[in-house]
């Protein structure tokens, strides 16, 4: 049972014109449709990579928002603000902070009241 149709089409991978026998060809040959193929697999691959990585990033952000206490390292992450200007705002008393042993410790309140 062969078809009669003939609808002129323009592929989706190499943009050329081309006489399709089916309505839902894609494509005008096999290779053609085994390139888009690959290609929107490799498409779906970076888009949840993309995805993945920005959980990732995102993740240590929304753990610190949680903690009530903050190390400097953590505080620095969260403000987006450097070690040092940190420790110069402590030094200052911007900022009032603990020593919990070598660790210096900061409550998440104080560092709220300064914005």
């Amino acid at each position: 049972m062969s078809s009669n149709i003939r609808i002129p089409k323009v592929c989706q991978f190499c943009k050329q014109e081309f006489i399709a026998k089916t309505t839902i060809t894609k494509c005008c040959s096999a290779n053609c449709a085994k390139r888009l193929h690959k290609l929107k697999l490799r498409g779906d691959k970076i888009e949840q990579t993309i995805t993945e990585t920005k959980a990732i990033i995102n993740k240590p952000i929304i753990e610190l928002q949680v903690k009530e206490y903050l190390s400097v390292q953590e505080v620095c992450t969260l403000t987006g603000v450097s070690r040092w200007t940190i420790a110069e705002m402590i030094k200052k008393g911007t900022i009032k902070s603990g020593r919990f042993g070598r660790r210096i410790i900061i409550q998440k309140k104080d560092l709220d009241s300064i914005f």
